[in-house]
Order: C-alpha cells, then sequence, then structure tokens
C-alpha cells in the first residue's frame, strides 16, 4: 500500500510540475472535538473517561490549468485522540489528477466515490472503504487508490472503476468506547484471495436523470469492504473477533423521483460470496413543508423501510427489518443552520437507535456541530448490544481558512 501512494504522489507531482501556469487554492479546516458518553461502559477493560477529546485537521489543496480542464486535488486528514489508539490515525483522503474532455473523464490516485440516496443507511455505497473510527454511522470513507474513466453521452454516464490496493476498515481500540461485545484484532485479518491486498478489485456504474427521475445501476466484483467478524482465540485465551475479507459480487440499483414536495427514494442490492445470494433494500420518502407558517423555515418529514435477508454465514448487520423516521430542519438563515433527528426501530426486536446531528455557522470562519446517539431496549443478541451503554453527544467546533 506504501508503493502505491508513493506511486500515486510521484505522479500527481510530476503532473504538476508540467504545468506552465496552474491555478492554485488552499482550503481545508481545522477543529477540537470532545465525545461526552454519560453511561459507564459495559467491560471493565474500557476506557472509563466521560469526556474524550480529539484534534482533527483536514487541509485541501486544488490545482487547475488548461483553462480548467486538468486539475489536482490533495487532501489529507489526521486525528489525534486522547483515549483510542486507533482514532489517532492520518489518512490521504484525496491525491488524484483528473483530466476533463466533452464526452469523458479520467481520475488517476486515491479518490471519494459515493453512490446511493437513502438517508438511514447507505446500502450500495462500496468503492470506498468505511473509516469506522470516526463515527458508527458508517459515513466516513478512507481514500481508495482508482482508474475511474466516465463516459458521457445521451444514454447516461458510464463509470468504470480499476481499484488496485485493498484499504481494510479501521475499528476502534479494544479499550476504547464503541468497540462493540469483543475487541477486534486487525494485526490477524484473513483475505479469501490470496493477493490479499494488492488484489486489484472492479467497478462500474451506468447513471440517468429521466425528467422526474434519477437511476444508477452499479456492479461491483472484488474483496468486500464489509468484513465477517470470527471469533478466534488469543495465546492469552482472550476471545477477539478477527476480520475475514471476502471476494463479492455486487449488483445495485438506485432510484429517486422528485414530484412536487416529495422525494421518493430506493437503494437495492443482491449480493454473492457470502453464504447464500441475499437481497437487500433501503426505500422511503422525504416531503417538504416549504416556507413553515410563511416563515424561510423549511421542515422534511422523512420515513423509510430497511431489509436485509442475508443469513448467518454473511457479516452480521442490525439493519434487517427496520424502520426510520426522522425530520430535517433548514431555517434557511445566514448561519446555514441545520437539524436532522431521527430513531431507527427494530421491528423484531424492538431495539431503538435515536440519532441527532445539528450544525450552525458562527461568523465567517467557524462551525459548531453537535450530533447525539442514543441506544435503547437493545436486547442480549442484537449486533448493538455491546453498544447499549455507549449513548454518546459529540461536539466540534471546526475553523475553516
Amino acid at each position: 500500500m506504501f508503493r502505491l501512494c508513493l506511486a500515486i504522489t510521484t505522479l500527481v507531482l510530476l503532473a504538476a510540475s508540467g504545468t506552465a501556469a496552474a491555478n492554485g487554492e488552499w482550503s481545508g479546516y481545522g477543529g477540537i472535538e470532545l465525545r461526552v458518553f454519560p453511561r459507564s461502559p459495559a467491560f471493565p477493560e474500557q476506557e472509563r473517561s466521560t469526556l474524550s477529546p480529539s484534534l482533527e485537521l483536514q487541509p485541501e489543496i486544488r490545482l487547475e490549468w488548461n483553462d480548467g480542464n486538468d486539475r489536482i486535488t490533495v487532501i489529507p486528514f489526521l486525528r489525534l485522540d486522547a483515549d483510542d489508539d486507533q482514532r489517532t490515525h492520518g489518512d490521504l483522503r484525496e491525491l488524484n489528477w483528473l483530466h476533463l474532455e466533452r464526452s469523458w473523464d479520467l481520475r488517476l490516485g486515491l479518490g471519494k466515490v459515493f453512490w446511493g440516496v437513502a438517508e438511514s443507511r447507505h446500502l450500495i455505497d462500496i468503492v470506498n472503504q468505511t473509516d469506522l473510527v470516526e463515527d458508527v454511522d458508517a459515513e466516513e470513507k478512507l481514500g481508495q487508490p482508482m482508474a475511474n474513466l466516465n463516459l458521457l453521452s445521451d444514454w447516461g454516464t458510464f463509470g468504470l472503476f480499476a481499484l488496485p490496493g485493498f484499504r481494510e476498515r479501521t475499528f476502534p481500540d479494544g479499550r476504547a468506547r464503541l468497540r462493540g461485545i469483543l475487541p477486534i484484532d486487525t494485526d490477524e485479518a484473513a483475505y479469501e484471495s490470496s493477493r490479499e491486498e494488492a488484489r486489484i478489485d472492479w467497478a462500474g456504474r451506468w447513471s440517468r436523470v429521466f425528467g422526474d427521475w434519477d437511476i444508477g445501476l452499479g456492479h461491483f466484483r472484488g474483496t468486500s469492504r464489509e468484513p465477517r467478524l470470527v471469533p478466534a482465540p488469543k495465546a492469552s485465551g482472550k476471545i477477539v473477533l478477527v476480520p475475514h475479507y471476502d471476494i463479492i459480487g455486487q449488483t445495485s440499483l438506485d432510484l429517486q423521483a422528485t414530484k412536487g414536495s416529495w422525494l421518493w427514494k430506493l437503494e437495492a442490492m443482491t449480493r454473492s460470496g457470502q453464504g447464500k445470494r441475499f437481497g437487500a433494500l433501503v426505500g422511503g420518502f422525504e416531503y417538504t413543508l416549504f416556507g413553515l407558517r410563511g416563515s424561510a423555515v423549511d421542515l422534511g418529514l422523512l420515513g423509510e423501510y430497511l431489509y436485509d435477508g442475508r443469513d448467518d454465514e454473511a457479516p452480521v448487520t442490525p439493519w434487517d427489518d427496520d424502520l426510520f423516521l426522522g425530520l430535517r430542519l433548514s431555517p434557511n438563515d445566514v448561519q446555514s443552520s441545520e437539524l436532522l433527528a431521527g430513531v431507527l426501530w427494530d421491528r423484531d426486536n424492538g431495539a431503538l437507535m435515536l440519532n441527532l446531528e445539528a450544525s450552525r455557522r458562527i461568523g465567517r470562519h467557524w462551525i459548531m456541530e453537535v450530533e447525539g446517539r442514543i441506544f435503547s431496549d437493545i436486547p442480549n443478541g442484537d449486533p448493538l448490544a455491546g453498544l447499549a451503554r455507549d449513548d454518546f453527544a459529540r461536539f466540534r467546533l471546526k475553523r475553516f481558512f
């Protein structure tokens, strides 16, 4: 992986050095984060501090030339965490060169690609690996080495991906909060492929807009970004979970329809390679009340259903038969205030996960973010059982530059 990143860095620097007149832009943010865990941990070896601070830095460097048709993007990320050794980490979110033509574009290097439309679960977002130490919602991603060719036509956009250099999923330290019932030993990770991280994965996606409808069809063939966690004994006799990365094939569909105040969404996929072939979906709506009571405030009402038909040989998921209800408040004020609140309810056992996310700009350069998660009525045996005492609030103050 180091050699691959070095090769990509060299390629990007060579491209930059060949530019006669590149326009550069420097931006990004630095911030401080405080996580508050009001309850004592479930396991004696876990960190018992109520307050868990950290620092984060994400600068962005962008260069462009050739009338904007050639662009270089560099986005490193660094976090220093006081309590979780695994959460203290760095990553290159992006380090790539993009070339644009009228009917195609090409991106080479480390990049981030998002597939999906749903709010409660990003079911089909498979190109990038999850940076799980950042947040339990699995929305943060690691940079993925890629060669991405997009072909643009009247028939839609065809995206082709060659993905060399597999990235392992990050997990919290065995002594950290939000780790689950058993610690995860990433040093012993196992692969179905004999080439392990060096295997080249492949993906493709077609997307097109038909009036009010956005549609996407995707396929991925390669090492699963979602590992099976297999119990294994250590020499000390302690039981840990070892990530096993299988080779899978996954075909996906995403649909979004805009009908007046209604936004209808669907993500669906079928996967082979982890037990029997199975299907999963997330589907629902967002209805927006614009200009609430004559004000500038918009209120969105969200509802989604989550289904997953995997068997016991596939990675465990808590989202096999669940309902999501939420609301999105947008005051449309000069401070760009936003609030998103929701609850996920397991229809089988009644488990609840409540989420709150809010943000507000302070002055020209500062943003305050607040996030809260509550795990309620989680029974033993539920995939979320290890998090039952890990309710938390997170406060972030970011300074953009």
